[in-house]
């Protein structure tokens, strides 16, 4: 790590290959997702969206991050990504170009989400698609989700985070 401490300290690149530094999304609620077009749950794009569309008014975004990695679920290109996404599910929240998530040649971003927030049993590594990560306002990695999780199971967790005081905005 080279000393990192949130992931505001994190860039990478847009699926449209444009610069995608996390510190543009400083001081919002994140919820940062490795997806994939082929697999069984694609279909939580939809409930990803929802999020993206309740929250992002006050402060909210949805970040996913296109992985092939797992069944070789996502094995299309930058443009084929973007269409089936857009076309599909409507999907308007960031997507980045394709990363790995786990092994030699994960993405620096995924080596911290993973070490803040190991999966059941301490293991670090990401198990499938669609496994989710839950970011506070000053960038704090707060919670793992399962691929399995819906992700309107996470509302209220988000609701909370988004509710929280923001540091250095009050008298403390």
């Amino acid at each position: 790590m080279s000393g990192e401490t949130s992931v505001f300290d994190f860039e990478l690149r847009a699926l449209d290959g444009s610069p995608l530094p996390l510190s543009r999304f400083r001081g919002q609620v994140l919820l940062l997702v490795n997806v994939a077009s082929r697999c069984g749950f694609t279909p939580q794009y939809e409930g990803l969206q929802a999020l993206q569309a309740r929250y992002a008014a006050r402060g909210f975004t949805v970040i996913g991050f296109p992985c092939n990695q797992f069944g070789a679920q996502e094995p299309g290109s930058a443009g084929e990504i973007a269409e089936f996404c857009s076309t599909r599910f409507a999907v308007d929240f960031p997507l980045s170009e394709k990363i790995e998530v786990n092994g030699p040649a994960a993405h620096p971003l995924y080596r911290h989400l993973r070490a803040e927030a190991p999966g059941v049993l301490g293991t670090e590594a990401i198990k499938w698609n669609f496994t989710k990560f839950l970011v506070d306002r000053e960038g704090r990695v707060v919670e793992r989700f399962a691929p399995a999780t819906d992700p309107a199971a996470i509302a209220g967790e988000i609701e909370r985070l988004l509710d929280a005081p923001i540091a250095g905005s009050a008298a403390q």
